[in-house]
């Protein structure tokens, strides 16, 4: 029988081998990833709440279905976490608000949780999320400030940043995110782990968010072959998302040994100088991009055609925020998040043209990167030019930004584009904290994405 620290040190896909040959047992490893969060949980706060018995009782049905060589899925006895935006039956999803009421029956799976139920994943809890995933640091009324697991000191990043931090620690090796202008990507840079934003629909997301077709749901993992395997179970069609794309051909955890040999890579440490990237993260970047060389691929320096889109964001991200919470009461009002009634307000004073002049933005730089990606298979980033701040704070102290949008260039553009974008732990900086390249690809080619990260880790750190 393995130790339990070492089951919280393996992958869903060697949980899912020791499960075959009977090394172990999903109880064992459901067992051990409850101890580890409850372990983790004082010092960086990753979880909204922990669901150990209906874990257990998932775990003890699945070490049941192995016994008798009949596993329900993919990742039957896999502990997971999903992050309190979505629907998990059986739990209230307060998505980081207490203007939220626990009140309510809360019988509804999102699809993607409904997909890992019927592979038999094991549900360990609800992981935290700024309030209604509207920034890209994780602390809320709700739950407060969660912390990276590098140094408590600063920021797990967010909005996912309850997942990364749960992933990172080894409370669980398989957690869903959601993604609106990098809030898997962001605390995946942040926390050292490996994330993907798929190609918008890719992943089926209902309720539909307010945030409208920014918002993306994604896999969170120690790596991509685990977010492979991941997204071969939640990248299926939901009749209650009317704009999710069908089936894919194939597996994505299929091709993952390609290799990047032949691909044609633009690498582009600054999006042409608009963004000043700390010298350890350019660094760092810059040495994996050249292992990518190494490894085969056409490198060349070249930047997408685009200037920053950020008031185009911001008019998008605003009004949906302005949505969310449009039916609240001066009482609900009180309740939030300050930084958060601020946007609320700003995107309430947008008007219907000023809308879809921001939508008409995005039209123009999606018609722009689909050229670039003509010339182009990947598009190599870093994915932040920063590594973690202070844990609290929606910007660096002394940075000048005013929001979070200010030191995430690199991600929200490709929200609106809905390219499928990942953050690849690359090393760390001179403070042992790490640093994340994000690799986008043209539409529909989450493949590609996935094959380069694999090819990436495959070298070592």
């Amino acid at each position: 029988m393995a130790e339990s620290t070492e089951l919280t040190e393996l992958t869903a896909l060697q949980l899912v081998d020791g499960y075959r040959k009977g090394e172990f047992s999903p109880v064992e490893a459901t067992r051990a990833a409850l101890e580890r969060a409850e372990r983790i949980q004082p010092g960086v706060n990753a979880f909204v709440r922990l669901t150990a018995d209906e874990a257990l009782d998932r775990a003890r049905a699945s070490a049941e279905r192995w016994r008798r060589g009949e596993p329900a899925g993919l990742v039957d006895g896999v502990p997971v976490t999903v992050k309190d935006i979505l629907l998990m039956r059986g739990a209230p999803t307060l998505k980081g608000s207490r203007a939220v009421s626990e009140q309510g029956r809360w019988d509804e799976d999102a699809p993607s949780v409904a997909r890992l139920r019927e592979h038999g994943a094991v549900f360990l809890g609800k992981t935290t999320t700024p309030e209604f995933g509207w920034k890209g640091v994780t602390d809320s009324p709700l739950s407060g400030v969660t912390r990276n697991p590098h140094d408590p000191t600063r920021t797990a990043g967010g909005s996912s940043g309850g997942a990364a931090a749960a992933v990172a620690l080894g409370a669980g090796p398989l957690a869903l995110g959601t993604d609106g202008g990098g809030s898997v990507r962001i605390p995946a840079a942040f926390c050292g782990i490996f994330a993907l934003k798929p190609t918008y629909g890719r992943v089926p997301l209902y309720p539909a968010s307010a945030f409208g077709t920014l918002a993306h749901v994604g896999p969170m993992t120690r790596d991509a072959a685990d977010a492979a395997l991941l997204l071969d179970v939640i990248g299926a069609p939901d009749s209650r998302d009317w704009s999710a794309l069908g089936p894919v051909t194939g597996a994505f955890s299929a091709g993952l040994a390609d290799g990047v040999r032949g691909l044609k890579v633009a690498y582009s440490p600054s999006l042409g100088g608009q963004v000043a990237v700390q010298p350890a993260v350019a660094a760092a970047v810059r040495r994996a991009v050249e292992r990518l060389a190494e490894l085969g691929a056409y490198v060349t320096e070249a930047d997408p055609d685009f200037t920053d889109p950020v008031e185009a964001f911001h008019t998008l991200w605003f009004s949906g925020a302005a949505r969310v919470t449009q039916a609240f009461g001066p009482h609900q009002r009180e309740l939030l998040d300050p930084g958060l009634r601020e946007i609320c307000a700003q995107g309430a004073r947008f008007g219907a043209l000023d809308y879809l002049a921001a939508v008409d933005v995005r039209m123009e730089l999606g018609r722009r990167m689909g050229r670039f990606h003509d010339s182009y298979d990947l598009l190599v980033t870093p994915t932040l030019p920063i590594t973690a701040f202070e844990a609290g704070a929606e910007v660096p102290k002394g940075s000048g930004h005013r929001r979070w949008t200010g030191w995430t260039p690199f991600t929200y553009p490709f929200n609106m584009t809905q390219q499928p974008a990942a953050s690849v732990p690359v090393g760390t900086d001179g403070d042992g904290l790490p640093v994340g390249l994000q690799l986008v690809a043209a539409r529909h080619r989450d493949d590609l994405v996935l094959r380069a990260a694999h090819a990436l880790e495959a070298e070592g750190p």
